[in-house]
Parts: structure tokens; sequence; C-alpha cells
């Protein structure tokens, strides 16, 4: 008798197009994504730079090339003519190697990121995706997460604080983000029925999953800022605090795959995003129903890099606007808002999955008892942060009791009698000649 197959042994068949390339065809392929994700990086720093001069009431670059679109790439060649430092300090194989460590997996994610339909490509009917699997997702978010040893280590093999304290604050950051920006996925991954990356674009070909769930998406949006250690949560490179943080004493090619790996990430996470809750390839609703090949050929392209540039500029908008957050704030965001909110909605998200394949309970009154629990849970955590400001003395009963400056050993010198002097330096007088000099005839003297 002959045994009917396991429902694990059989071929999905929203995966049977991949695999069955030639291997002129993958190569091409490999070529091609490297060749855009390269060229994508010059463009997404002429824009950045662009944006922000006009947001900073700036000219910004425009005499190489036209409109200065050449700039980027002359600043790659600067690059690579600059000496190459490494410092005596510093593990030198560590250093050597951490930028390598950094970059390339911010050019591997791209090999399961759909970037359109099958295609005549050159004369072979192929999808427009390197490659895809059964946990696509899990795959982007396991080689996004190695792409942070090479912060680390190249923080820590520079020998220098400054680096070290910038590849700590990388690797602290990547942990609290991380956590969040996996939590917010296990929504779409409900409503999709899969982790294939192709799967979840023809998901979403009624309804985009951002609007559907749209807690997801804002708190994916947030993690993935915070994840490229973008402004303004860039705190493992704050130049204020750090330097320059983790590459410091990076110079020359090094640098630059630093600098590309960083770019990359940005274009990887938008990517990222547009696949996930914004369609993927897909053209915004409405255009196919008056178009009928608007999903068809080549023309998805324009729609995929059309979202993601939406997203790029609006990294380059928050870098513009927003002060760099200080460095609790920003852990206490991820740990005590972004995952308690995204462990919440997982659980409602999945009780209205269940309610709507069983379809016991009405819809309606289910999403406004969740949409509540939310709420509250939010405001009960400012009012939990007020309380403890509540708890602490008052302002006036502290200023009652006598400080010693002096206290805790350091040479603080306590405040003048008045308080703070304003405008000018107040008139200083010598014991022995009684002589009287003030700031003007300072600045006059010297």
């Amino acid at each position: 008798m002959q045994l009917a197959p396991l429902a694990a042994d059989l071929p999905d068949p929203g995966l049977a197009a991949f695999g069955q390339d030639p291997w002129w065809v993958i190569l091409l392929k490999a070529v091609f994504i490297f060749l855009i994700l390269v060229l994508l990086t010059l463009f997404n720093i002429w824009f950045e730079r662009r944006v922000v001069a006009r947001m900073q009431h700036r000219v910004g670059p425009n005499v190489h090339g036209p409109f200065g679109l050449l700039q980027s790439l002359a600043d790659g060649v600067k690059l690579a003519l600059k000496e190459d430092i490494v410092p005596k300090a510093a593990d030198k194989a560590v250093f050597l190697i951490a930028p390598v460590i950094a970059v390339v997996p911010a050019f591997v994610t791209w090999s399961v990121i759909p970037l359109g339909p099958v295609v005549n490509f050159f004369g072979h009917e192929t999808p427009l995706q390197l490659t895809d699997m059964p946990v696509a997702v899990l795959f982007m978010l396991a080689i996004a997460s190695i792409g942070i040893y090479g912060i680390v280590l190249g923080g820590w093999s520079s020998g220098s604080t400054y680096s070290l304290l910038g590849g700590l604050r990388s690797s602290a950051q990547m942990i609290s983000y991380e956590v969040a920006m996996g939590l917010a996925l296990v929504a779409v991954f409900l409503y999709a029925g899969s982790m294939s990356t192709s799967e979840i674009v023809a998901a979403q070909d009624r309804l985009w999953f951002g609007l559907i769930l749209l807690p997801s998406f804002v708190i994916y949006v947030i993690s993935m800022v915070g994840e490229t250690n973008r402004a303004p949560f860039d705190l493992p490179e704050a130049e204020g605090e750090l330097v320059g943080g983790f590459h410091t004493e990076y110079s020359s090619l090094k640098f630059a795959l630093f600098f590309l790996a960083e770019y990359i990430n940005l274009a990887t996470v938008s990517a990222i995003a547009t696949t996930l809750f914004l369609g993927g390839w897909a053209a915004p609703w409405g255009i196919e129903n008056v178009w009928e090949g608007a999903n068809s050929g080549y023309w998805p392209l324009l729609w995929f890099f059309g979202k993601v540039f939406i997203f790029i500029f609006l990294f380059v908008w928050l870098r513009g606007s927003l002060p760099r957050m200080r460095y609790d704030q920003f852990m206490a965001l991820g740990w005590k808002i972004l995952i308690p909110v995204s462990l919440a909605w997982i659980v409602a998200v999945a009780t209205i999955r269940v309610i709507s394949l069983e379809g016991n309970i009405n819809r309606t009154y289910l999403v406004a008892a969740i949409a509540v629990l939310l709420v509250l849970t939010v405001a009960l955590m400012f009012v939990g942060d007020r309380g403890d400001k509540a708890d602490e003395e008052s302002p006036t009963e502290a200023s009652e009791e006598p400080h010693d400056a002096f206290a805790g050993g350091f040479p603080v010198p306590p405040m003048p009698a008045g308080g703070a002097v304003r405008g000018g330096a107040a008139p200083l007088t010598f014991a022995q000649s009684r002589t009287t000099v003030t700031a003007s005839a300072e600045e006059n003297h010297e």
C-alpha cells in the first residue's frame, strides 16, 4: 500500500520558481544586486546632503557633475587616496577584518528581497529575486545581526577608549532594538501564514500589512532607525561624547567600508519595511485597476524603489530635525515602551486571528476592547514615570537645607552668594595694590 506523503515533504508551490535558474542567471542577478547597492549608496549620500542642506537653508553639493551628482564619487576617490593609518596599539588582524565583517552581511541580506515578479531575463523566465526560502525573513534578521560583530570588533581592536565605548554602545543598542524589531514581525507572520518574502508580498494583494498592522509598522520603523545607528539614535558614534565612536581610528578604504555598510543597511531596512508592510513591488492601490500592466514586466522595480526612497527620505528628515537622544532615554524607549507594546500587540493580533478563523465573536467589539487596553498600557507607562518623579524631594524642600559643595570630596567651588554672574565679568580686586581691574581693561591690555 502506498502511503500519502507528509505535508512537510511536499514542495512549497510558492517557492517552486526558485532554485531552477542556470548558473549564469544567478551570477548576473548577484552582479546586478551589487551594482544597484553601490550606485544606490552613492545616490543616497548625495540625496542626504542635498535634503539636509535644503532644510538648513544651504546649497549643498552642486559643483561636481550636474546638480552635484558626482560629489559622492569624488568623496570615494578622496577616501581611497588618503593615507591608511593603523594605530600602534591596535590588533592588526581584527582591525583589518572588522570593516569586511560589517559590509558583507549588508550585501547578503538583499539575496532574499523580492524586487519584482517573474520576468524575461535575457530569454530566461525567472523572478526578480536572487533566491527565496521558507524562513527568508529569519535569514535576513540573522545575517543583519552578524554585521554588528564588525562594529564591535572594530571598536575593540582599535586600542582606543572612545572606540571601545562606541562598540559596546552599538552592541547594547542592537540587542535592545533587535528584540522589538523581531516582535514587530511576528504579527506579519500570523497574517501572511509564511516567513517567505515572496509569499508575504503575495499575501498583501488586497490590503497592505502596514495599514491593518499599524502598531507593528510603527514599532518596526522606530526599531529600524535604532538598528542602523542613525540620528537621533546615533549614540555609538556620537561626536560630542565619543569623538567618532567605533570608527574613530579608521581611515582610508577601511573607513569607507564602514560608511558603505551604514548606507547599505539604510537601504536594507527600508527594503524590508517595503516588502513586509507596503506590498513590496506591487503597485500602489488603484493603479492596477487603471493600468493592467502595472504589476508585470520590469515596472514593479519603479514601485519598489519608490517606496524605498520614501523611507530613506524619512531617515534624512529625522537626521535634519531631531536632536540626539540621551543614552538612558534611548535604552528606556526600547525596553520600557517598544517591547511591552509589541508583546501586548502580538497577543491582540493572535486573538483576532483565531476569532476570525472561528467566527464566534463580533470582531468590532473585540478590536475596540484591544484598542482600549493598548491605550491604557501606554498611559500606565507614562503615569509610572511621573509617579517616580513625584516621590522625589521637591525643589523647595531641597533648597531649604544647606548645601555643602565639598561634601562629596570633589573640588567644586560654591556658587556666588547672589547667584550666577550675568553679563560682563565681575571686577577683580588685588589685596596688595588695591587695584581694581575690569573685564574691558583686560581686553584692552591683551
